[in-house]
Parts: structure tokens; sequence; C-alpha cells
């Protein structure tokens, strides 16, 4: 294995340097793959901007694309980038006290992220972190020397129905840190099967285009029921 290298470093952190890419990559967390020009849309710049901004990140390692036919698709390209992501965002902080939101329908939207959403394929925001607060209250999960299931969290997920892969390269359980709350939610496999599994038994579901998720009123008794947590909270 080489040493880490300084110029490889500043390279990928260059990637993000730009607010236009990191807004790109930020979106991108929703887990989805989105057209060039859904991002230019998103980005508010032109076709030919994005895909210049599109084709460094590419280089660089953090998306992977697609063609089909004449659209080009990206996305994050693999858990490791959409962790990187999700705690440099969680590093930077929430915008400067006084600072008023751009418009009504920002702050709507920014207090929507932040009730509940999806981290790339995980749960986030006040649930995804109230979830992992109530898994380790219940002993299902430790943190003290790391993120780990114990034998009881392994016996939840099997009483839920909630398959969990046994093998494959990426951790059962992470902690990822979420930009919100500034603490840990569950990731890894179990939390990718977590998030599938509320949006399958529509626990939650989409709350409009982006990665904003709601609370049914069925996923408020399951929630509770499965955890403990009080879902009408984040309503």
């Amino acid at each position: 294995m080489h040493a880490p290298d300084g110029d490889r470093l500043a390279a990928l952190a260059a990637l993000l340097a730009d607010p236009t890419r990191a807004q790109m990559c930020l979106a991108l967390l929703d887990g989805r793959a989105w057209t060039a020009g859904e991002l230019a849309r998103h980005t508010g710049v032109g076709a030919s901007t994005a895909s210049d901004h599109l084709s460094r990140l590419v280089g660089g390692g953090l998306l992977a694309q697609e063609r089909q036919g004449r659209h080009r698709y990206v996305r994050l390209a693999d858990t490791r980038a959409a962790h990187l992501v999700e705690t440099l965002a969680a590093q930077a902080g929430p915008a400067p006290a006084g600072e008023r939101p751009r418009s009504l329908r920002t702050a709507s939207a920014d207090r929507a992220l932040a009730r509940a959403r999806t981290c790339y394929d995980h749960l986030a925001g006040r649930l995804g972190c109230a979830v992992t607060e109530a898994m380790t209250h219940r002993g299902l999960l430790r943190q003290d020397t790391g993120f780990a299931l114990t034998d009881a969290g392994l016996a939840w997920f099997a009483e839920q129905r909630i398959p969990l892969p046994r093998t494959g390269r990426r951790p059962l359980v992470r902690a990822c840190l979420d930009f919100t709350e500034r603490r840990p939610h569950l990731a890894g496999a179990a939390g990718a099967a977590l998030c599938r599994h509320a949006l399958e038994r529509k626990w939650c579901v989409p709350a409009g285009t982006g990665r904003a998720l709601k609370v049914t009123d069925h996923g408020e008794h399951l929630w509770r029921e499965a955890l403990g947590i009080d879902a009408a909270a984040l309503r």
C-alpha cells in the first residue's frame, strides 16, 4: 500500500472547492442518478459549464457516469464518496446565525431535510439520529468501541424481517456524521437495509422530489412499536 500523497489529496479537495461542484455532489446524496441537464438546472449554470464540472468530478473519482441514448447520467461513485461528502458537509456546519434563507421555499426545504432525509442510501436528519439513539439505548447497537450490532441487534433485524448481507466489502454498520444534527447516524449495509425496509413498508415516504422524507401516519405507529421513537415530533 502506498503512503498518502499530498498532491492527490489536494487534487481531491480541489474538486469540492468549487460551490457548483459541491452543490452537485450534495444533490447526488439522494442516491439517484441525475442527468447533466438536471444538475445544470439545479445549480443554475449552463449546460456546457455543468458538463465541464461533471467531467472533473468523474475524472477525479467522486462520480461515476453512464450513457443511455443521448442522455448522460451521473451518480456518486460509491458509498465512500457519499460518506466523504456528508462528512465534509457536517464539518462545514450550518449557515451563520442571523443569515436569512434565500426564500421561504428554501427555508421550508431546509426544515424538511433537517427532520428526515436519505443520506445516499440510509436514514439521516433527526429521524436517522433518533433511530441510532434508540437502537443504542435498547442495546441493539454499540457505539463505545465504534459502531457494531450486538447479538440483540442482529435478532432485531431478523424479527423485523430485514435481511442483512453476510458477505461483501461494505461494513455491516458504520457511523456517518449527520450534517444537520452534528451527531452520528447509522450507515453501512445495515443502515441501507433499514432505510430500504422503511421506504418499502411506507414507514416514511419521499417528501417531494429531493431527498427529504416524511413519516406517515402508519409509520408513526410502527417507529414507536419497533424502537420506541416518538415520530410525531418529526412531522
